[in-house]
C-alpha cells in the first residue's frame, strides 16, 4: 500500500501558493485494510478515507467509466489493480494530475509541472469531454489563476465549445453550477471565469441572464467602456478588490444590471428604469440556481436600489430613511455596508474609473449610523403606545438623518 500526495496541494506548493487541503491517493489497498489501519470511511459513491490521526482525505486509486449523460454518469472501478497513473488520467487537467511520494518526488506523467511553469490549463485527455462541469471547472480555475498568467491551452478551448455546442450543460445540476460560480466570484478575478465560458459558448448555457448583457451598449458619458457586458466584469473584479473572498458581494455585483438586457433597441443607449426591470430575471437566475437567501436578498437589493445610493447626497431625509428600511437594514445592519460596497464596486468598475473616489459609500454609512442610533428605548418616556412609537421611531431617526452633513 502507497501513498501519494496529489491535486491541489502538489500544484499549490509548485506555484508557491498557500497550501490547502491536503488529499492522497492509495495505491495496491482494499477498503478493508484502510478500515483495519485505522481509517474512517466516509466516501458515498467510492472509497474516500479519513486518516485516524490528520483526518486528511485518502482515497483509493480508481479510474471512471462513463454511463450515462451528466456529471453525475459515471461507473466507478476501485481496487489494488489500479496505477497510480490510472488514477491521474482521470483527473481535469494536467496541473492538476500531479503526485508526490513520501520523499517528496514527483510523479508527473502528463506534464503538469511544464504547464505550470508555462502558466498554461490543459486538459488531461480525451476523458475530458466526458463530464461538463469541467468546463465550469476550467473557468472557476481561471478566475484564481488569470492574475498569475495563466491561459486555457487552444486545444482545450476547442474541446469546451465543442461541449458547449453538444447540449450537455444543460444536464448540470443547479447546485454544482451555483457551487462553482460562488468559488469564482470569492476568487480574485471573476471576470476571467465569465470571459473563459463565454469564449467557449458556454456562458449562454449556464448565466443567459448574464450572457444577454454582452454588445448592450450604455452612455459612454457615465461608461466609457460601452459594454454593458465588460461593465459587469470590471465591476465582479472591483467587488473581489474590495471585498476579497466575499461572494455574497461578488454576486450582487454580478447581477446589479440584468434589466439592462431587457431595454428596448430604441431606448439604447440610455436604461432608464432598468434597476427595477432586473428584478425579474434575477429572482429567475436565483431561483434556477437555488441561490442561498443570503446572496439572494443583497442581490435584490443591490439590483432596486444602486442608482439611489449614487446619488445619496441629493436624496432627502426621509427618502434616505425608507431606503435603509426597504434594505432592511434596521433589523440587518451589515446589510447597509454591503450594498456601499456594491455600489462602489458598480462606480469603479468601468473604463479609468478604478481609482475613482466614491464618497456616496461613506455617506450611506454615516446615514445608516445616525438613524441607527435612535431606538424605541429613547421615546419611551414620553409615553406612547402602539402605531404611535413606529410613527415616532421614523420622524426621529429621519431628524437624526437631516442633522448629518452631507457634504
Amino acid at each position: 500500500m502507497n501513498a501519494y500526495l496529489v491535486g491541489g496541494a502538489v500544484r499549490d506548493r509548485l506555484l508557491g501558493l498557500p497550501p490547502g487541503d491536503r488529499d492522497y491517493v492509495v495505491v495496491g489497498a482494499t477498503p478493508e485494510a484502510m478500515e483495519a489501519a485505522g481509517y474512517r470511511r466516509v466516501g458515498r459513491d467510492f472509497p474516500v478515507f479519513l486518516h485516524p490521526g490528520t483526518g486528511e482525505e485518502y482515497a483509493l486509486a480508481r479510474t471512471e467509466r462513463k454511463s450515462g449523460r451528466g456529471h453525475r454518469g459515471f461507473v466507478v472501478h476501485a481496487d489494488p489493480s489500479v496505477t497510480l497513473e490510472q488514477d491521474l488520467a482521470r483527473r481535469d487537467f494536467t496541473i492538476n494530475a500531479i503526485a508526490e511520494d513520501a520523499q517528496g518526488r514527483l510523479v508527473d506523467p502528463f506534464g503538469g509541472a511544464a504547464d505550470l511553469d508555462a502558466r498554461v490549463l490543459r486538459h488531461v485527455g480525451a476523458a475530458f469531454a466526458e463530464d461538463p462541469l469541467r468546463v465550469l471547472r476550467a473557468a472557476r480555475f481561471m478566475a484564481r489563476l488569470a492574475p498569475l498568467g495563466f491561459r486555457v491551452a487552444d486545444e482545450t478551448r476547442a474541446l469546451m465549445r465543442a461541449m458547449a455546442e453538444s447540449g450537455e450543460l444543460a444536464e448540470l445540476t443547479p447546485e454544482r453550477v451555483w457551487q462553482e460560480l460562488a468559488r469564482a466570484l470569492a476568487a480574485a478575478r471573476p471576470s476571467a471565469f465569465l470571459r473563459t465560458l463565454r469564449e467557449a459558448g458556454a456562458l449562454a448555457a449556464v448565466l443567459p441572464e448574464v450572457d444577454a448583457l454582452y454588445g448592450v451598449p450604455q452612455r459612454a458619458e457615465y461608461h466609457p467602456e460601452i459594454d454593458t457586458g465588460a461593465h459587469v466584469e470590471m465591476v465582479c473584479d472591483m467587488a473581489a478588490t474590495l471585498a476579497p473572498g466575499d461572494a455574497v458581494i461578488g454576486f450582487a455585483a454580478l447581477t446589479h444590471d440584468l434589466g439592462k438586457a431587457l431595454t428596448p433597441a430604441h431606448r439604447l443607449p440610455r436604461h432608464v428604469g432598468h434597476e427595477h426591470a432586473g428584478l425579474a430575471p434575477l429572482e429567475a437566475l436565483c431561483a434556477r440556481l437555488k441561490v442561498p437567501a443570503a446572496h439572494r436578498e443583497l442581490a435584490v437589493v443591490a439590483c432596486r436600489e444602486h442608482l439611489n445610493v449614487h446619488r445619496i447626497a441629493e436624496l432627502r431625509a426621509a427618502t434616505v430613511h425608507d431606503l435603509i428600511a426597504r434594505c432592511d437594514g434596521f433589523r440587518k445592519p451589515a446589510r447597509i455596508g454591503q450594498l456601499a460596497l456594491v455600489c462602489e464596486a458598480d462606480k469603479r468598475g468601468r473604463l479609468g474609473l478604478a481609482d475613482a473616489p466614491y464618497p456616496q459609500g461613506d455617506l450611506l454609512r454615516r446615514l445608516h449610523a445616525a438613524a441607527l442610533a435612535v431606538g424605541a428605548r429613547d421615546l419611551a418616556a414620553e409615553g406612547l403606545s402602539g402605531p404611535e412609537i413606529g410613527q415616532a421611531l421614523r420622524r426621529a431617526r429621519i431628524a437624526a438623518i437631516d442633522a448629518v452633513p452631507r457634504h
